[in-house]
This record gives structure tokens, sequence and C-alpha cells, in this order.
């Protein structure tokens, strides 16, 4: 039964608000046109991160597609854009959609919690729909992570707290090592003895959890992660 011209109605759902962010214009075009097929409002999409923010401070979205190398670095500029933004706009959903995983912002992603915060790799999804519902879920304050992603940044979290288990004279001797020193080099540097460093970096390969394997250099992947949280 229809209803009359008096009768109450359900007032229509606004469509989500959304502010979409990519540098390749083909794949900034197409994502633009599928949202808009699934009935999504995109009020602007920007190819660099400045003109992220610029957008979302002009247009208020409900939420943000933003890929995480954008110009004018082409390295993180559409991530650090992204936590810019949640910082300004907590209520702002952010869907991080990449081909990489960025962990060297993992503190910073996770520590105000991850309420309307999504990350998800290009070449991952496969279902355009389920992309979607992960957008809403995201603007309305829900999380969507890929699998790969929360493994990579809980390892990022569990590498920087082996690094704050260093003491100083041990982070030091990483950081000398990092240079491209020899033990003779560092003790030199130091003023200490070669025992010394060495004692020192056994230790530093204990605490990050590095155990002597014949497939494995300990001293190249200590560097690492200590390069990796410097970054």
């Amino acid at each position: 039964m229809s209803l009359g011209a008096g009768e109450d109605r359900m007032p229509p759902t606004a469509p989500l608000r959304i502010v979409v962010a990519e540098d390749a214009a083909v794949v900034r075009e197409g994502l633009v046109q599928l949202l808009r097929d699934r009935g999504l409002d995109v009020l602007a999409a920007v190819g660099d991160a400045e003109a992220l923010v610029a957008a979302v401070e002009e247009q208020r979205p409900d939420a943000v597609v933003a890929d995480i190398r954008m110009p004018p670095t082409h390295r993180d500029d559409g991530l650090r854009a992204a936590l810019k933004l949640r910082e300004r706009h907590p209520d702002l959903g952010v869907l991080l959609f990449s081909q990489y995983v960025e962990t060297r912002y993992a503190d910073r992603l996770v520590a105000g919690g991850l309420a309307g915060f999504g990350y998800l790799l290009k070449e991952r999804v496969v279902d355009i729909d389920e992309f979607v519902d992960a957008l809403r879920r995201v603007a309305d304050g829900g999380t969507a992570l890929d699998p790969e992603v929360v493994a990579q940044l809980l390892a990022a979290r569990r590498s920087a707290e082996s690094l704050s288990a260093l003491t100083g004279r041990e982070r030091e001797v990483l950081s000398a090592m990092a240079e491209g020193r020899t033990n003779a080099a560092i003790a030199d540097a130091l003023g200490v003895s070669r025992r010394a460093v060495e004692k020192h970096t056994a230790t530093i390969f204990d605490k990050l959890g590095l155990p002597r394997t014949a497939f494995q250099h300990r001293r190249v992947l200590a560097v690492l992660r200590y390069l990796e949280r410097r970054n």
C-alpha cells in the first residue's frame, strides 16, 4: 500500500561522503567511478598529499581513501597526510589503500586506537563490494585491516620494543655497526676493548631475538632493525 501525501516517510539515508587520494590517474578515476556506481558521494579526487589535506579541510568528508606513496616525494606522503588528518579530525575515517605495508609509523597508527582506521593492500582486494563494505565500516568508526598489514605492524612494534631494551652503550655499538665499522674500529671509537664490543654485540643479538643460524647474518639483520626505526 502506498503512502499518501500526508503520511510519514522515512528520510532518505545520506550517501557516504568520500575524498580519494591516488597519484595514478587511471587508478584514481577507476576508483572514483566504482565508488559512485555503488552510491557513494565522491567529493574530490586528488593526486598528491597536499591536495588531500586541502580537500578534507574544505569538504569535510566522512572518510578518505588514500594511497601511501604520493607526490611530492613519492615515499610516504599519503600516510603522513592521513596521520595529520586523523589528529585534526578524530572522527574522520581513514582507509589506506596501497601496494606497500609501511611500518615506520606503526606506533602512531595505533596510538589512538584503531577506530575509524583501515589499511588494505591493492593486490589482495578481489571483491569491490567487500572493499566498499570495508570503507563504510571505517567511516562508521570500525576497522578494516588486511592480515598481512596486521602481521607486519605487530612485528614492527615488537622490533621497537626490543630496541628500547638496549642500553645506551649497546645503542652506541649498534649505531657504529650501522656505519659499517668492524668490532676493532668500534672498540677504538668508543675507547673500550674489542672483547667488550663482542660482548655488547652478542647481547644486542639476544635482545633483538636474532639467533645464530646458517641462513641469516645477524649483524646485517640488527643493522636493518636499527635503520628501520630511524627512517
